[in-house]
């Protein structure tokens, strides 16, 4: 079944009493149908597919939300940077972990000195499993871009800043050189 790309309820019917289907009213007349008979069975035809097409567009599910974790949220909320890595499948896959554990929970957590602290659960992640954005690979670049443009807009990011990311990654992904 071809790709539905528009909501088929918003479609108008085609005006088959025109010129530009005459030649399509002309195979349809006959001795048993005449012209008017033939516009009538073209709109019929017409709707009938766009009722199917209305059937199937209503079996399309809604986007499915694309929650990072509460770290990266978080810091996006904040405007501050966040690795890709978070927005691609396998930093999605471990935010859908970590939301068995709430982020009201406290855990003990090693500092950088060296010294113990109970720290909220959605202020940590795993930084073994983070790829730097310079060693993603290209293809998880691609998935997380569009993903993380997303997170941004429904952070309220400035549009501007937003629109800078998308030139940016864009050209990157556009560039000649993006296969070295």
């Amino acid at each position: 079944m071809p790709r539905i790309r528009n909501d088929s309820n918003f479609n108008v019917c085609p005006d088959y009493a025109s010129d530009v289907f005459a030649n399509s009213r002309a195979q349809l007349v006959n001795d048993n149908t005449n012209e008017a008979q033939a516009i009538q069975l073209l709109k019929d035809i017409w709707e009938a597919n766009n009722n199917s097409d209305k059937v199937a567009w209503q079996r399309i599910p809604d986007e499915p939300a694309i929650m990072p974790c509460s770290y990266a949220l978080r810091k996006l909320d904040k405007g501050e940077y966040v690795k890709l890595w978070y927005f691609t499948n396998d930093g999605l896959d471990e935010a859908n972990l970590k939301k068995t554990v709430d982020d009201d929970a406290m855990i003990m957590s090693t500092l950088a000195d060296g010294s113990t602290a109970w720290v909220s659960a959605a202020s940590t992640r795993n930084a073994r499993a983070v790829i730097n954005d310079e060693d993603l690979p290209f293809e998880e670049f691609c998935q997380a871009c569009p993903r993380m443009l997303t997170a941004m807009e429904q952070a309220d990011w400035p549009e501007d800043r937003v629109r800078m990311m998308v030139k940016f990654w864009r050209n990157i992904q556009v560039h000649k050189y993006r296969s070295l």
